[in-house]
């Protein structure tokens, strides 16, 4: 596809406010709890025990976490009340920790291609491999749910064996299990890493899509810089209801979207317990035609934006103990 200078200029300014560095600690300088040595004995056991032995190591690990991580059991307490309810306590707490900790040892797994391990069911994925099929690159945008890494199991489960994912991402606050991770991946299994914050991640990005790749963003979080700002629409960051409460949502990956003109799918990959996942991908919006004017564009992208939150509520809502976002959400600490 090619581009105008106008649209190269504009993806300038995009990459230019989407890499604006953070401005104060926030979840993209949060420091990595990860302990080098305990990663490796994890990834050791993962590979030489086997997946059922490494399995018994989750239940402690998940319950240090919940008694000696004071921060993160205070975000968790205030998702789970919204979710399934005042109700919610200590067990629904480690039930959330111990999927996180369940999909985060899977990873692994996935990494190494052993897909004979889990029982996995996908959905929607026929128009995504068109677009793929077709040279035609495209959006995929997820959330912190479930796991990322088995969507790298949909080539070996579908019938198109040539969709290139890469992953647009803040890679900084966790390297330590990144660096591991990569280590121990085959090459096939190894993602693509488009890492925002960098020179070019934005013309980066708009060239693997030229090329008929497809880009996935985690969007459930607030670029950093504009949490402190108020007004119901923060710079790119729009305030929408999620789960009973007001939340910010940034606009951006919409916007780079309607910007290069690609459809954008929103992507799954749940834990269903055991070694059960599942995974979803749902036609989220069409920014393939461009826009009539200013005013249809900005029309355009909220009403994506407004149907990405709903979709996010829905699956908090259905997978409560899937939704792995340990930091101060509704930024109820800052009040």
């Amino acid at each position: 596809m090619k581009h105008t200078d106008a649209e190269t200029r504009a993806v300038n300014e995009a990459a230019r406010t989407a890499q604006t560095p953070p401005q104060k600690s926030g979840w993209t300088q949060a420091p990595e709890r990860s302990n080098m040595l305990a990663l490796r004995f994890i990834c050791f056991m993962a590979l030489v025990c086997g997946r059922h032995i490494t399995r018994l190591l989750l239940p402690p690990i998940s319950l240090y976490f919940l008694l000696f991580a004071p921060s993160p059991r205070r975000q968790i307490k205030r998702y789970l009340f919204r979710a399934i309810g005042p109700h919610a306590g200590w067990i629904d707490g480690y039930r959330l920790l111990h999927a996180f900790s369940s999909t985060v040892l899977d990873r692994v797994y996935f990494l190494r291609g052993r897909m004979d391990l889990f029982k996995l069911t996908i959905e929607g994925n026929v128009p995504l491999e068109t677009e793929a099929a077709e040279g035609r690159g495209a959006f995929l945008l997820g959330a912190h749910v479930g796991s990322f890494e088995v969507m790298g199991a949909c080539k070996h489960r579908t019938q198109q064996q040539s969709l290139r994912l890469a992953m647009l991402m803040y890679p900084d606050n966790a390297q330590r299990i990144t660096a591991i991770l990569n280590h121990i991946a085959v090459p096939e299994m190894r993602p693509h890493v488009i890492a925002l914050g960098r020179p070019n991640s934005m013309l980066a990005l708009r060239d693997w899509l030229d090329d008929g790749g497809l880009g996935g963003m985690l969007a459930d979080r607030t670029l950093p810089g504009s949490e402190d700002q108020p007004s119901h629409h923060r710079g790119n960051n729009i305030v929408l209801p999620f789960l009973g409460q007001p939340a910010s949502f940034n606009d951006g990956p919409f916007r780079l979207a309607a910007l290069l003109r690609r459809k954008v799918f929103f992507m799954a990959g749940l834990y269903g317990g055991g070694a059960r996942y599942d995974v979803r991908f749902d036609p989220l919006a069409d920014f393939a035609e461009p826009a009539v004017d200013a005013a249809d564009r900005e029309r355009r992208i909220r009403a994506a934006v407004e149907a990405y939150v709903a979709r996010l509520e829905a699956l908090c809502r259905a997978y409560p103990y899937n939704w792995f976002n340990f930091h101060d959400f509704w930024l109820e600490d800052a009040a």
